[in-house]
């Protein structure tokens, strides 16, 4: 899809394969037209040797948990510099490019700053975001993008001085100063230690704060908990078990599941701008990739009345909150060889595409 707006922003605090998570991409799903293409960016947690299986855990919880969309995943393994699986890989940089939905998740914020700062794989991802696509973060990615980042492994396991390191910043460009902070509830500590505030507790974190230019935003968002901006619609979506803190020189307020924001409560935010610091060649590319696969795409068959029947007993028992006979009549249409997804504005029906694996390094 191409939009002349940025694609919605979604920041998790945790939980991108619990059930909250699962909420949130069904949500997000049923706004990409099918087929969904997925690109799961290993970034984060390149350090790790096994970096591969955490992107893996997250396409298929995708493909097992979200079985009723038909989801395209790839694997991108910019990993590190200086390597074979490099983040200057023009050829990872096209994978991005051609995907409507980018995720990125778990590892360390400093070490992804390092990785992507200044690379192709960054500008790629940058411009497939502001050209339309969904960008989905959770956990150290969501730090990551911040326009200051809190080397929260550095503090919390090594006992390093607080301070701030400079951010990816993905939305400077808006003209803002914003600060993203998930696991902002976190309660692992116990009754002995407080975890909150990204496990460095509220009295550290004040004074982290005091270190933050006066402009800046602070954004704390709770695990299990979504805050979903949405530039074309100009608000911000609050879902899951918990909400989100706006943290500003006026002080504090606090957003519960379902509550709505208007974005301008984040600032005077110029959305149009994202893509003005890009190569303009890479603009271009993202579009044309974009407008290839629109060209590309073979139309949906036409739906027997049979399985259409079936779709239509299946809607009735959900909107009785029947979730047992539902789910029984998907798998029927399943075997039938049809996926049902559903959206807003009710069922879509499609083939099941072949079978193929996801794609992987």
């Amino acid at each position: 899809m191409i939009r002349d707006w940025p694609g919605q922003l979604v920041l998790l605090g945790s939980g991108e394969t619990s059930a909250s998570g699962r909420r949130v991409f069904d949500w997000l799903f049923q706004q990409i037209p099918p087929p969904v293409r997925l690109a799961i960016l290993e970034t984060p947690a390149g350090f790790q040797p096994n970096s591969t299986l955490v992107a893996r855990k997250v396409a298929e919880f995708i493909q097992q948990r979200l079985a009723n969309y038909v989801v395209e995943t790839t694997i991108v393994p910019a990993r590190k510099r200086d390597t074979p699986f490099t983040p200057d890989d023009p050829a990872l940089a096209d994978q991005l490019l051609a995907a409507d939905c980018l995720f990125l998740g778990p590892g360390s914020p400093t070490y992804a700053v390092r990785q992507l700062r200044e690379s192709i794989v960054w500008d790629a991802l940058r411009a497939r975001y502001a050209s339309g696509a969904s960008l989905v973060l959770a956990s150290a990615a969501v730090l990551a993008i911040s326009a200051y980042t809190l080397p929260v492994y550095e503090i919390y396991k090594a006992g390093a001085d607080l301070g701030w390191e400079r951010g990816l910043d993905l939305l400077g460009d808006t003209g803002s100063t914003l600060v993203f902070v998930p696991h902002w509830n976190n309660r692992e500590g116990g009754a002995e230690l407080d975890t909150s505030h990204c496990f460095v507790g509220p009295e550290r974190f004040a004074e982290l704060r005091a270190d933050l230019p006066p402009e800046a935003t602070v954004v704390g968002i709770d695990e299990h908990t979504a805050f979903i901006l949405d530039p074309a619609a100009g608000h911000g979506l609050v879902m899951g078990t918990g909400g989100v803190t706006i943290d500003q020189e006026t002080g504090p307020a606090y957003f519960g599941h379902g509550s709505s924001i208007p974005l301008s409560d984040l600032g005077d935010l110029d959305w149009q701008g994202l893509a003005r610091g890009l190569p303009a060649a890479l603009v271009e590319r993202a579009r044309a990739l974009a407008q290839r696969r629109q060209r590309d795409e073979r139309p949906i068959a036409t739906v027997p009345d049979d399985i259409l029947a079936l779709v239509q007993r299946r809607e009735t028992a959900r909107q009785q909150r029947d979730w047992k006979a539902a789910d029984g009549l998907r798998l029927v249409v399943e075997r039938r060889g049809y996926l049902v997804q559903d959206t807003p504005t009710g069922p879509r029906v499609q083939p099941v595409p072949p079978r193929s694996a996801t794609s992987r390094p």
